[in-house]
């Protein structure tokens, strides 16, 4: 049997895919509502506006790891199989979320994020899963499916950050321990232990995607240096790839700009209202991550089929670039006296935008990668690495351009960061405009 044979796998192993996939979100949005409030206990009472930088370093800190490792993981996932990598991640994120509660420093919870990425490439493989064992009529549901994993995710992570967060202030039975002097560690240790459950889940239900027998003899082995030289060499190949190249410059462009929200949301939505914030709380930041989160499940796991059947993927690209970028624009525009419902009606359009986007520019990948006889797993890792790299630039970007600007006179305010994130998201529509219809794929 060929090592890219699909293989047919039940709803149990694609359960337990959406869980691992839903994880390492929880993994990545826990942080947001609290991650201000922590840099600000880790460094000392200081204005808001000159934090920025901080919550940028510790923001990009796991995207950095990221970036250096998925693609070895990607690659090794293409000789040894999905379902080992899968696993490492889980159990990377169970060890490394409670040690990011209990630091004491900053240098401490860099450390622990960027141990949390580097063991972590459980998102690009998991989409080289999906394309391991769908057939193209089920390929854009199934990426829907990873979509709603994300959306979902997106959704617990920072609901379970901002509730659970600074418990000896909140409940009593919290005072004088631990969690007085480490604020931020239940939520953490929270996502451990659902890291643990999907790990049981993962060793006992989830199928390898491929023969690994015949993936070792189609993949040669390599050092850890031949493979980083590798996987550099791939991304650049797969840069130059004319629609591999174009989608991935596309989605490099959309999570450049998003992610520079993850930096400067919390820090607009808790400033002072005196100072033009709300003075949110890290329970109402977790809320509104919350509204992201369920709408975007609504999107990837119900409408994304059917709007693609209809639609197509190129328009629906192009379509949540627009309403992405639109509600970043105009996010730090509420008055505190109608707060929610404008957050709310702006976290809909993020939302919705970011939902179209994940699930239609990962079928369009594959296609394309398909296309071209590419490796999914090296297309994958690749793709992921080269996000990554995004993901650093954004929440850095979007801290330094805070510091800078936060405390000056508008233009250059405390909007001047959502603006720019705006900007590159309609950039990056524009781009998605010049893709080509990749060619219908032949069912297996």
């Amino acid at each position: 049997m060929e090592a890219n044979k699909r293989v047919e796998v039940g709803k149990g192993a694609l359960f337990t895919l959406f869980l691992v996939t839903m994880i390492d979100m929880i993994g990545f949005g826990i942080v947001i509502p609290f991650l201000t409030y922590l840099v600000k206990h880790l460094s000392g009472d200081v204005p808001v506006s000159d934090i920025g930088i901080q919550v940028g370093i510790l923001m990009m800190s796991y995207s950095l790891a990221q970036f250096l490792f998925s693609p070895i993981w990607g690659t090794l996932s293409d000789r040894i199989g999905r379902r080992p990598v899968l696993m490492v991640g889980l159990a990377g994120n169970t060890v490394f979320f409670t040690m990011f509660g209990l630091a004491n420093t900053l240098t401490m919870a860099f450390v622990a994020r960027f141990l949390a990425g580097a063991s972590n490439g459980n998102i690009a493989v998991a989409r080289a899963y999906i394309g391991d064992v769908s057939s193209p009529s089920q390929l854009a549901s199934r990426m829907g499916l990873i979509g709603a994993a994300f959306g979902l995710g997106f959704t617990i992570g920072p609901f379970i950050g901002g509730e659970l967060s600074n418990p000896a202030v909140r409940w009593d039975t919290f005072a004088g321990t631990i969690f007085d002097t480490h604020p931020y560690l239940l939520p953490c240790i929270a996502a451990s232990v659902l890291s643990m459950f999907s790990l049981f889940l993962a060793v006992r239900y989830l199928p390898e995607s491929l023969d690994v027998e015949a993936a070792k003899k189609a993949t040669p082995s390599r050092s850890w240096g031949q493979v980083m030289k590798n996987s550099l060499s791939n991304s650049k190949a797969m840069l130059v790839n004319k629609n591999v190249g174009s989608i991935i410059w596309v989605t490099m462009l959309y999570t450049f700009g998003f992610t520079i929200l993850h930096a400067v949301f919390i820090l607009y939505t808790q400033m002072d209202t005196s100072n033009g914030g709300l003075g949110f709380s890290e329970a109402d930041n977790g809320r509104i991550f919350a509204v992201i989160g369920l709408t975007g499940i609504l999107v990837q796991g119900g409408l994304i089929g059917p709007l693609t059947r209809k639609f197509g993927s190129n328009k629906l690209l192009v379509t949540s670039t627009i309403l992405t970028g639109s509600g970043l624009i105009l996010t730090p525009y509420s008055e505190v006296e109608f707060a929610w419902v404008f957050m709310i009606l702006v976290a809909g359009l993020i939302s919705v935008g970011n939902g179209l986007f994940q699930p239609s520019s990962s079928t369009l990948l594959t296609q394309y990668a398909k296309e071209a006889k590419m490796e999914l797993g090296l297309v994958m890792g690749g793709q992921e690495s080269l996000g990554a790299f995004a993901r650093i630039l954004g929440p850095l970007l979007g801290g330094y351009v805070w510091t800078l600007t936060a405390s000056g006179a508008y233009p250059w305010s405390y909007h001047t960061a959502f603006h720019l994130g705006g900007a590159l998201l309609f950039i990056s529509g524009l781009l998605a405009l010049t893709l080509k219809h990749p060619k219908p794929l032949e069912e297996e």
